[in-house]
């Protein structure tokens, strides 16, 4: 997620952490709703506000 909010690409996270584009899509797909997220673009609130 962390990764997610700095911009970073599905592709870019995933040559980072050795997972495909596809897995790392996946995982942020269902994370989504958990965090009452819709877009990439509001990850960085929540990550923000979980760190207060």
């Amino acid at each position: 997620m962390r990764l997610a909010a700095r911009g970073l690409t599905n592709r870019q996270i995933g040559e980072r952490l050795l997972l495909s584009p596809r897995t790392v899509g996946s995982h942020l797909y269902r994370s989504f709703p958990k965090l009452g997220v819709t877009a990439r673009s509001q990850l960085r609130n929540v990550i923000d506000a979980g760190r207060a």
